[in-house]
């Protein structure tokens, strides 16, 4: 199918003439991996980076939403991310469960154990990805590292069925939102990728999954 994808975008070019207001060119290997520290997807950080500080933000209605995130998540400016305890870890949704997300994540966590005092869950973004995740092994992958194999659906994305992160507690999630409350009352969600959330929930604290590796 990416094949075919592929070919159909090309026979989309722009126009040899065409002019564009500005070209950017971003080379990803520079990027390192991306994490939230905050309420909203826009409150993101390198791994490798610090959480940002609010005195330095000019716009005062960006420095008041900032100094409130950082109280919700209870976080410090100035800190690294990398480092942070961690109490929960989901790995799934429609956003961040599809089959080539549950690879990523399983490469990581293969031969190893979540950390003890981590909850660590994986739910599949729909009945056909838990079949073919089946298929392939991955579910006895996540269950050999101490993860809970769910069943697919909402789930703790946005605290439904009662699956929820219990109160003042921190949670690495690979869904798309981290509002206040997102994940039940007083929860602190942070987004990432799969394969950082499985480097967390084996690492205990939010880690890089690139010191993981596969």
């Amino acid at each position: 199918m990416w094949d075919r994808a592929l070919a159909e975008w090309r026979t989309l070019p722009s126009d040899d003439n065409a002019l564009f207001d500005a070209e950017v060119t971003i080379d990803v290997t520079k990027i390192s991996p991306q994490i939230t520290w905050g309420t909203s997807p826009e409150h993101v950080v390198g791994i490798d980076q610090a959480i940002p500080d609010p005195a330095a933000e000019a716009d005062p209605v960006r420095r008041r939403s900032m100094d409130a995130a950082l109280h919700y998540m209870g976080l410090a400016p100035g800190a690294l991310i990398a480092g942070t305890k961690v109490d929960w870890v989901f790995i799934g949704s429609c956003t961040n469960g599809r089959i080539s997300d549950l690879r990523d994540a399983a490469a990581i966590v293969r031969g190893r154990r979540v950390a003890v005092e981590v909850n660590a869950w994986v739910v599949p973004g729909s009945d056909i990805v838990k079949r073919a995740a089946a298929a392939e092994g991955l579910d006895g992958v996540f269950r050999a590292a101490g993860f809970e194999w769910r069943e697919s659906g909402c789930s703790m994305c946005l605290a439904a069925n009662g699956e929820t992160v219990p109160q003042g507690e921190r949670s690495v999630s690979t869904s798309n939102r981290n509002f206040v409350g997102r994940q039940g009352p007083q929860a602190q969600t942070h987004l990432a990728s799969p394969a950082m959330a499985a480097a967390s929930a084996i690492a205990g604290v939010i880690a890089d999954p690139r010191s993981v590796g596969a």
